[in-house]
């Protein structure tokens, strides 16, 4: 039996839902393609069927779940074609995002983005995925929201929770946690020094390398 848990600060049952699913996916306790019973997924989360039932219309809405009448559901895993869609908007958003919270974040702002980094480190010297990728995603959301772009840190977190179907980063990427705490190391060195170019090309950097690998995997080991 997968194990789940609702997060205690989503605004609604079916907002919790929502994302004990896909945190679920992305720990590899739902595993993609395999049939889930709606009445299962209550049960494990303590809920009734009409909250669990809503939270997977929006899922599959937002094609990251298919519902079968009278059987239940399962994830699906995101496409090679969804993958290069996905980095393509996030290069379009992230590398001047960063730019900007170099050269206009406040020092409070950099402060916080420096704690976020060495939460990582922390993490990563442990080996501790459970820490780890919260404290990943919530410095990509710093930088973001220093750079002054609130809707598009809302828009990035939607778009990462996609990448997080394809499983635990480390083995959708092929990468250990030390290596991508260090592909985001000169990301916020270039942020705290002002530096917007350093910042903007370091994020590039880091989001094709992200992209070639999971596009790499997908496709069996095979380059694009």
């Amino acid at each position: 039996m997968p194990e789940l848990a609702l997060p205690p600060d989503a605004r609604n049952l079916a907002d919790a839902v929502v994302r004990a699913v896909r945190d679920g996916v992305a720990a590899g306790e739902l595993v993609p393609g395999t049939t889930y019973s709606v009445y299962q997924l209550a049960d494990l989360l303590g809920v009734s069927r009409s909250p669990a039932r809503e939270g997977l219309l929006r899922l599959a809405e937002a094609g990251l779940v298919e519902i079968h009448r009278n059987r239940g559901f399962r994830v699906l895993p995101p496409s090679v074609h969804d993958i290069e869609e996905i980095i393509g908007i996030r290069l379009a958003l992230e590398p001047g995002a960063a730019r900007r919270a170099a050269e206009h974040g406040t020092d409070e702002q950099h402060a916080t983005i420096r704690s976020a980094l060495d939460a990582m480190a922390d993490a990563a010297a442990r080996g501790d995925d459970a820490r780890f990728w919260p404290a990943d995603r919530l410095l990509h959301d710093l930088l973001l929201r220093a750079s002054g772009r609130p809707r598009t840190a809302a828009i990035v977190e939607r778009l990462r929770t996609t990448t997080a179907l394809l499983g635990p980063p480390t083995t959708a990427s092929g990468r250990t946690l030390l290596e991508i705490h260090a592909e985001h190391e000169p990301v916020v060195a270039a942020v705290l020094a002002r530096d917007g170019a350093g910042a903007e090309a370091a994020m590039r950097a880091h989001l094709e390398a992200t992209g070639g690998l999971l596009v790499s995997n997908l496709n069996g080991g095979r380059q694009p």
